[in-house]
């Protein structure tokens, strides 16, 4: 769970970087105005799962900040039971600045995220469940792994921004067992270059490796071969990107949860992508279902 705290630079970051001194790097963008928004990857799955009818559990640590942002949950219909406070710390943030090419330069402060949630995960009903392990508190995400294993409970695992904190042989281990493994290109390659596996490898130890490319759509990669799922054509209407990987997550889940195979599950994630990179935020966006399946029509 974090605060997004959004800002855009009018030009673009590369014109101001030069590539000789890239060791020495000492820039400072003006922006144009910030923005805060509820944000992090536990919320923006579990905005997403909300509107697409599902009543999803988020599992992690918020500040003692964290009281607008449960407010917010609570208007959609977002369950905050799983959530612990710790009152000693703020609520993750995340500053993100995104340029006129869509390149995006973030800081993040973990603050609650430092701390482990303490879910109780005894009882789970694993043949009603799928679970997303993405970015947060490493002990969670290793706790969650060893328990969806344990009890036999189908999860995909999104590594994503908290990639730089992890050592390869947990990495390795975590990711093993996976029914999904999702990631972005630069962060598939952070993946391999951790934990010295290739792609065949990868597939050896999870059901499928999806990796979204942004406006080229996302690869679904199976031991059957590639299919590539296009993007949503939204020429003219993009907003802002942020969030967007969080909206596929969600509409990727609800495919499966639905029973969809996996390429059909994938559509569904890029159609709710779609509405999310229509607006500045990553919880901003609506749809109805009506107009979701109009998307989703449209990709078949």
């Amino acid at each position: 769970m974090a605060y997004d705290r959004i800002m855009s630079f009018p030009g673009r970051f590369a014109d101001h970087i030069m590539p000789d001194k890239i060791h020495m790097l000492n820039v400072s963008f003006t922006v144009s105005g910030v923005v805060e928004r509820p944000g992090g990857c536990a919320g923006n799955i579990a905005y997403a799962l909300a509107l697409l009818g599902e009543k999803p559990i988020i599992m992690a640590c918020a500040g003692h900040d964290f009281g607008r942002y449960a407010d917010w949950l609570a208007r959609n219909g977002i369950s905050t039971t799983g959530i612990r406070i710790v009152e000693e710390e703020l609520t993750a943030g995340a500053y993100i600045t995104t340029d006129q090419g869509d390149n995006q330069i973030t800081g993040f402060n973990p603050g609650a995220m430092k701390y482990p949630s303490g879910y109780d995960l005894n009882g789970l009903d694993s043949g009603n469940s799928i679970a997303v392990i993405a970015p947060g508190n490493l002990e969670d995400m290793e706790r969650f792994r060893d328990a969806y294993i344990a009890s036999g409970t189908p999860f995909i695992f999104d590594p994503g921004q908290s990639l730089t904190m992890w050592e390869g042989q947990a990495l390795a281990r975590c990711l093993t067992g996976a029914r999904v493994l999702i990631s972005n290109d630069y962060e598939l390659e952070l993946v391999s270059s951790k934990t010295g596996l290739g792609l065949g490898e990868l597939l050896d130890r999870t059901g499928a490796v999806i990796t979204t490319k942004g406006e080229q759509g996302s690869v679904v990669q199976t031991q059957n071969g590639q299919v590539m799922v296009p993007a949503v054509d939204r020429r003219g209407h993009v907003v802002d990107p942020t969030g967007a990987g969080d909206a596929y997550r969600g509409g990727l889940v609800k495919g499966l949860v639905e029973g969809k195979d996996i390429v059909a599950a994938a559509r569904m994630g890029t159609v709710c992508a779609s509405f999310a990179v229509e607006v500045q935020g990553t919880q901003e966006y609506r749809f109805t279902m009506e107009e979701f399946n109009r998307r989703l029509a449209g990709l078949a």
